[in-house]
């Protein structure tokens, strides 16, 4: 093998094995990713720290199967998504977006949707006054 071939090995190879084996070792946690939509605040897999605070286990709950119906939010409502997926389509915008299981979602006040339950759905809510 040749000298300058080696070397690169050496500078290429080294430090890429060296931070998968690395990569390997850290702690696998869920991703956290916060962002919004149309107006929407969306936090996917959120800490159970977070949901612990928010007292989330102690809202009501709502459930139901697939549907189509318009909505319109008279409060703020936080919701945590415990089972199935939901499109949202928010009047007048384009496009849509969906949410699902493991999902902290705030809707504003005055908001006016379309909630389309493509899986049945289990969440806790929380209206703001």
């Amino acid at each position: 093998m040749k000298p300058s071939v080696l070397r690169l090995s050496l500078f290429v190879l080294v430090p890429l094995l060296l931070s998968l084996f690395f990569l390997a070792l850290m702690p696998k946690e869920t991703a956290m990713t916060t962002y919004e939509v149309f107006g929407v605040k969306i936090e996917k897999n959120p800490h159970q720290s977070k949901l612990t605070e928010l007292g989330v286990s102690t809202w009501n709950k709502w459930e139901g199967g697939p549907t189509k119906i318009p909505w319109s939010f008279k409060e703020e409502e936080t919701m945590y998504v415990l089972e199935g997926k939901v499109r949202v389509t928010v009047e007048e915008s384009v496009g849509s977006f969906e949410i699902g299981a493991g999902d902290l979602v705030v809707f504003p006040k005055g908001m006016n949707i379309t909630w389309e339950v493509i899986e049945a759905v289990k969440k806790h809510y929380s209206l703001k006054k």
